[in-house]
């Protein structure tokens, strides 16, 4: 097995960047609850690594990867194979003689992880955990293996000419569409719009936020599968997309409600990394300004759709995931300039045709479609048979000690060691008597 040690080097780092990513995710959707929910949402993200491993392991990377006999056919066009059940045989193989496939494997897998958990973020406060369990494991077999398998997996949209360099349909046009179904199969949280439900701790949205955009550069560079001057430029134009949508953000806030705060500057990043990943390998630098720009510019408005529609999306992943990767992936119809094979598959401002800006946009309806459809039967099936939502005494009470017999700040114990954290150091009773 011949492969590039430098290239190898680059996705074993790549992997371990995509990974940190959902941790990452658990601390900016922790903080983004209230606090007594603030272990669940990270568990729901937590557990995500351990069920999606497993069922990656024992069929999901065959399913997403694994050609159907010769490579053709109806059923290729729809899912993989099974030649690689238990990574059997990966090991022997290389990626296009560059690096290991098992280190393919295992960068794939990152994707599927992060992808379950950012469904999470839009039923925070109010999901069953075993319910939550369940369905990370149904929703992976039946929507993320399929949909990798068609955009990258040489499935249909592959076959068509969609282009997504890292993940803008695969990931987040599929995990927003997901969202939003299961907000409106549990419906909305006890006291929404009547009572606050701010962000409890914002520290720690914006420890996530950093290691979020920290990992994005193995999840976007790393895609090229190789250490290389694309990688590079995925690399650049992660960071500047993501800049200047934080900066547009802040700007929407600052004009619309006077005021720019970190929960803004945190969305906008995450709005700008989201909008470059389906294009980051693909566009001029200036294209990704202008990508980050719409991002942040626009989501900060589409997060508030919610209000307007009546659906409870607790912390916008509809707004963000969906949204966001909608105008990364349409724009590689406009913008799209190299490294492409052929001239054809340029964008409109770079002299190309209309197919491709087609193609850009029926990617994210067709997979779009099928998440929202799928996703809704999913929920409603566990909803039916196991119930999807905790009681309403769980919730007003608080899901992570109804659920973990855990809290998240156990803030009683600042006086178990003679300490007050009003009045100083605790005065024993019998100093208190000898200086009377």
């Amino acid at each position: 097995m011949k492969i590039d040690s430098g290239s190898t080097a680059w996705m074993l780092v790549s992997t371990a960047l995509v990974l940190l990513m959902t941790p990452g995710l658990a601390f900016f959707y922790g903080g983004m609850t209230r606090a007594k929910s603030v272990l669940n949402m990270m568990m729901m993200s937590f557990v995500a690594i351990i069920t999606v491993t497993i069922a990656w392991v024992a069929y999901g990377y065959s399913l997403a990867f694994d050609a159907v006999g010769d490579g053709t056919g109806f059923l290729h066009k729809l899912v993989g194979g099974l030649d690689n059940v238990g990574l059997m045989g990966v090991n022997e193989a290389a990626y296009n003689d560059t690096f290991p496939m098992m280190v393919f494997s295992a960068f794939q897998l990152t994707f599927a992880i992060i992808t379950v958990a950012l469904i999470s973020g839009a039923i925070a406060d109010r999901a069953k955990f075993g319910a939550w369990v369940v369905f990370t494991v149904v929703w992976a077999t039946i929507v993320y293996f399929p949909v990798a398998h068609w955009v990258w997996g040489g499935g249909w949209l592959t076959e068509l000419g969609i282009e997504d360099f890292a993940g803008g349909t695969v990931v987040h046009i599929n995990a927003g569409a997901a969202a939003l179904a299961l907000a409106l199969v549990l419906g909305k949280r006890s006291g929404w719009r009547k009572e606050p439900m701010r962000p409890h701790n914002l520290t720690l949205v914006l420890l996530g936020t950093g290691l979020l955009w920290f990992g994005w550069f193995g999840f976007n560079a790393g895609s090229e599968l190789a250490a290389d001057a694309t990688a590079g430029l995925a690399f650049m134009n992660t960071q500047v997309a993501t800049a200047i949508a934080a900066g547009a953000w802040l700007v929407v806030e600052k004009l619309r409600d006077g005021h720019a705060t970190t929960l803004g500057v945190a969305s906008g990043a995450v709005a700008g990394l989201v909008a470059i990943t389906p294009a980051c390998g693909f566009v001029d630098v200036w294209a990704a300004a202008l990508i980050g720009l719409l991002a942040g510019a626009i989501c900060a408005y589409a997060v508030g759709l919610k209000y307007k529609l009546g659906f409870d999306d607790s912390l916008d992943v509809v707004g963000v995931h969906l949204v966001g990767g909608v105008i990364g992936a349409v724009a590689l119809g406009f913008v799209a300039a190299y490294p492409f094979l052929d001239g054809q598959k340029v964008g409109l401002f770079y002299g190309g045709g209309w197919s491709q800006l087609g193609l850009q946009v029926l990617g994210p309806v067709a997979v779009g479609g099928y998440s929202f459809i799928v996703t809704y039967v999913i929920g409603k099936i566990i909803d039916k048979t196991m119930g999807f939502r905790i009681t309403q005494e769980d919730e007003v009470t608080g899901i992570d000690i109804t659920t973990h017999a855990e809290t998240g700040y156990d803030l009683g114990t600042i006086h178990s060691s003679g300490v007050s954290s009003l009045n100083g150091p605790a005065v024993p009773a019998e100093a208190k008597k000898v200086d009377a």
